[in-house]
């Protein structure tokens, strides 16, 4: 048999025995066995070498026309068994399109920062700053510009972390005014802030206690401020905060950096002052600091206070959330108990 025959005869050979390949594998070894390196083609084409010239091109042509069909048919046994596969697999993984999906828990934000930003654009609705500052603070602003120069004995309601003599955790927010203070241009109208943060005092944690809470203190400085708008500003905030049937009351209390101090008590918002467990029967919830800006604090900062005045006025964040929510453990807040948590979830707007 000449070369031109063996390749005809192995072109039939090839094409018969396509048709009895049942899956992907042994197509693959079909293929090897008939167009790889060791197959018969490429035997075949050994023999090109005892050709004469005129029959090689003859040869040659004939040889690409049979490895182009056997492609041809493995190719298009490829597909109707990669389709037959596909169906196969259809076939045993149908999904039920009209089943509803898994629902995808999506966080919130905590309370702590629900209130925060409550808070928040209440004083910038009313034209405050909001202004953060370092809680790492030297000595001098956390205590001597607040009029709480060392050894005064006001110095122990808020017992310390000191790192070094001078440098400390923050007790309040109250060096963020200080700084503030120093730099504000009054030239360019009156300062208006708040300052939200972390403050450390050292405190044995409890349900009402703990060494890291979080607070919120306001300063306004500007001419002829008074207590009238301390309180006119109070009575808004607690109103927003407390809801809209809410009053305020100033009770005299002591503050070295006020002068006068007021502690500041709202309408228990559970009996509507009538007097219940959570007010202890006063009608009356505490729920803020304040007074008007000592005239010290103010010279300490460079601040004519023959000239300004302002208001100033401290809350912890726990406390409010506390009272607006009824929650008796302040330690709630910080053991990331998502059934605790899950309570104060955002509603969609």
């Amino acid at each position: 048999m000449d070369l031109k025959d063996k390749l005809k005869s192995l072109q039939v050979e090839a094409l018969e025995k396509i048709h009895a390949v049942t899956d992907l594998k042994e197509l693959n070894d079909f293929r090897v066995a008939y167009l790889g390196k060791k197959g018969p083609i490429t035997e075949a084409l050994r023999g090109m070498k005892d050709v004469s010239a005129e029959e090689r091109p003859v040869i040659g042509a004939l040889a690409n026309e049979v490895r182009d069909q056997l492609s041809d048919a493995i190719q298009t046994v490829k597909d109707k068994l990669e389709a037959a596969a596909l169906a196969e697999a259809l076939a045993a993984e149908t999904i039920d399109v009209t089943l509803p999906g898994k629902e995808i828990a999506i966080g919130t934000k905590h309370v702590f920062t629900q209130i925060m930003e409550e808070i928040e654009d209440l004083f910038l609705g009313m034209g405050y700053q909001v202004i953060d500052g370092p809680e790492v603070e030297l000595d001098s602003y956390n205590f001597e510009k607040m009029n709480l120069p060392k050894d005064h004995p006001a110095r122990d309601m808020q017992d310390t972390f000191y790192i070094t003599e001078e440098v400390l955790m923050r007790t309040h927010t109250s060096p963020v005014q200080a700084r503030t203070m120093e730099k504000h241009d009054f030239s360019k109208g009156p300062l208006k802030m708040i300052s939200p943060g972390k403050v450390y005092r050292r405190d044995s944690d409890d349900a009402t206690h703990s060494h890291q809470f979080a607070q919120i203190e306001g300063l306004v400085v500007a001419e002829d401020i008074t207590l009238a708008d301390l309180k006119g500003t109070l009575d808004l905030f607690a109103k927003k905060l407390f809801g809209a049937d809410r009053e305020i009351r100033l009770r005299p209390s002591y503050f070295p950096f006020t002068e006068p101090s007021v502690e500041v008590d709202v309408s228990c918002f559970k009996c509507g002052g009538n007097g219940c467990n959570v007010c202890k029967g006063s009608g009356w919830i505490e729920i803020l600091g304040s007074g008007l800006v000592h005239p010290n604090v103010l010279e300490m900062s460079g601040i004519d206070s023959n000239r300004y005045s302002g208001f100033a006025f401290g809350l912890g964040i726990e406390r409010v959330a506390m009272l607006k929510y009824g929650i008796d453990d302040i330690r709630h807040f910080y053991q990331n108990d998502k059934r605790f948590l899950d309570q104060f979830k955002v509603k969609e707007q």
